[in-house]
């Protein structure tokens, strides 16, 4: 079998799996959230944290919510590094610096899962299990719990509940999270992962030299780092280690977990506000894009261009035999553009142009399908955004699924997308400016600067993933990466919940004759067209200067 036909068929059977369950698991996520009832287990942890599930949270009180938990997480987890090297199974390794410390924590908790640290070297079993395995869990709910509230503004009228956000959090982690994580590891185990508590190994290689084996509990935490589209690796190789993705089957597997909730939310998005078709037109506007971003990442790898791809035959630095060119082009655009720092190939060898398209998946607001949660309302935050725009051209006031998108609908929307470019862009340019970012760049040129370019792309959008090239683990890089990361995750939070409750206060208007038909295919294009357009006008100079110039001149 010819390697293209391969790829042809990993794709197709990627796509027919994610199809297959679309439809029961987003109906089940959406009987999740409008369940009455409470578990056992969900009322033990109620009361525990003294919260009672059954009050309703108008949209000040769900933040509240949300900050005050992530607060709490971010103040644990940094106390848990800084303490390592006095708990047990430390592994022998010293306590975790200020600055990188605030840096992890800051990304685990925001589900970006940034790395400056070989996990390997660097963390202990405690720090590992009980610190970042745990905050892959809750970072993952808490994004799936707010576009829930979104999803409820959009159903709901006349009152500014949007529900409870701990019992939202409680029961995507008990009912959704935890039981699939169980069985993905499970099934990584039985293919050859490593799921273990023992100590570091050293052994003698070939040629004589010693080399420590690290041990871990691997499974689990790679079954919950792509099913929450985290994406913070065991090892510092990430899924390029075989001792986290062991063949080319774990291989299709942690794709599909990465992609499976994010392309499942816009059923439940549909179920929940009364008319599945919405939700269809959500996900052929993630399809779209996802598969023209395989397409092209994929063709141009293949085309390796290049002096040195040419001469070498291939595009292979950077990548792994076991998986070669097609594999890595998927994995690489389902983890940028689902906010996954998961990896099977180093991005930064990858040629200029395929990296432009990386770049630009995390700069489209990563929605396409985007992390769990933070895929689903950015991209009705694009939905509102187009039907504005719709608005406009044809002189009628806009409306989506029955509710008016106003002045205050609109300005909050357009906070919303204001936020990560900003960041991005600002963070860019003042690491440049300071000669922070080029004292960490390995590289020379436009490729250089795309590592300091997708640095901050990767932080602000919170994703995770990185040019291996860059040199991040600096008190600059930890501490200002880290406030793109926390400012990236947090505050476009608060203008989406405040639109959750500006649509759940307004009563329902009937469709009239005048009204967009945003179930329609017409509208899925102009959605995809606003997405290209607004991220293109905002992100092109940037990309200007790295990929496409090193692309242009290969």
């Amino acid at each position: 079998m010819s390697p293209v036909l391969a790829d042809v068929l990993t794709v197709i059977a990627l796509i027919g799996a994610l199809t297959l369950v679309h439809r029961p698991f987003g109906d089940y996520m959406a009987a999740v959230f409008q369940s009455k009832k409470h578990l056992r287990v969900e009322r033990w942890i109620y009361r525990s944290v003294g919260a009672n599930p059954d009050a309703e949270m108008r949209w000040p009180a769900y933040l509240r919510g949300v900050l005050f938990f992530s607060a709490v997480s971010v103040l644990f987890l940094y106390v848990l590094q800084r303490a390592q090297d006095k708990l047990p199974l430390s592994l022998g390794f010293k306590a975790i610096t200020p600055d990188q410390a605030f840096n992890t924590a800051v990304s685990f908790v925001s589900n970006t899962n940034w790395q400056s640290y070989s996990g390997e070297a660097a963390m202990s079993h405690v720090t590992q299990t009980m610190g970042l395995a745990v905050q892959n869990f809750v970072s993952a709910a808490v994004g799936i719990a707010l576009a829930i509230a979104l999803v409820r503004g959009f159903a709901r009228s006349r009152t500014g509940d949007l529900g409870n956000f701990w019992a939202d959090l409680v029961r995507c982690i008990v009912r959704i999270l935890l039981p699939i994580s169980v069985v993905a590891a499970v099934v990584l185990i039985a293919a050859g992962a490593i799921q273990n508590f023992g100590d570091i190994h050293t052994i003698t290689t070939l040629t004589g030299d010693k080399q420590a084996i690290s041990p871990g509990a691997v499974a689990s935490q790679e079954a919950i780092k792509d099913l929450g589209t985290n994406g913070g690796g065991f090892f510092n190789a990430n899924s390029a280690h075989p001792f986290e993705n062991p063949n080319g089957f774990t291989n299709l597997l942690e794709i599909f977990l990465l992609l499976v909730i994010p392309f499942s939310l816009p059923r439940t998005f549909g179920t929940m506000v009364g008319n599945v078709k919405q939700g269809y037109a959500i996900l052929a506007a993630m399809g779209i894009i996802w598969f023209a971003g395989v397409v092209a990442v994929t063709w141009i790898e293949y085309a390796h261009p290049g002096t040195a791809s040419q001469i070498a035959g291939g595009a292979m630095e950077g990548k792994e035999q076991r998986f070669g060119e097609g594999p890595s082009s998927l994995f690489a655009v389902s983890t940028t553009m689902t906010s996954t720092g998961s990896v099977n190939s180093f991005h930064d060898s990858f040629s200029g142009l395929s990296g432009g398209v990386l770049l630009l998946g995390m700069m489209l607001g990563e929605i396409a399908p985007g992390g769990t949660g933070s895929g689903l309302y950015g991209m009705l935050i694009m939905a509102v955004i187009a039907v504005f725009i719709a608005g406009l051209m044809v002189g009628r006031t806009p409306e989506y699924l029955g509710k008016k998108i106003g002045t205050r609908e609109i300005k909050l929307a357009a906070c919303y997308i204001l936020v990560t470019p900003a960041l991005v862009l600002i963070g860019t340019a003042l690491a440049m400016a300071l000669g922070k970012g080029e004292s960490s760049m390995t590289n020379i040129g436009a490729h250089g600067f795309s590592e300091v370019l997708y640095a901050y792309t990767s932080a602000s959008n919170n994703n995770g993933s990185a040019f291996a090239g860059f040199a991040a683990n600096t008190e600059y890089h930890n501490t200002m990466l880290g406030l793109c990361m926390a400012l990236g995750r947090f505050l476009p939070m608060v203008f989406v919940l405040a639109l959750a409750g500006s649509l759940a206060e307004q009563k329902p208007i009937p469709a009239t004759a005048g009204t967009l038909r945003t179930e329609k295919p017409l509208f899925t294009g102009l959605l995809v067209g606003a997405i290209l357009i607004i991220t293109g006008l905002t992100f092109f100079p940037a990309l200007a200067l790295g990929p496409l110039a090193e692309g242009l001149a290969a």
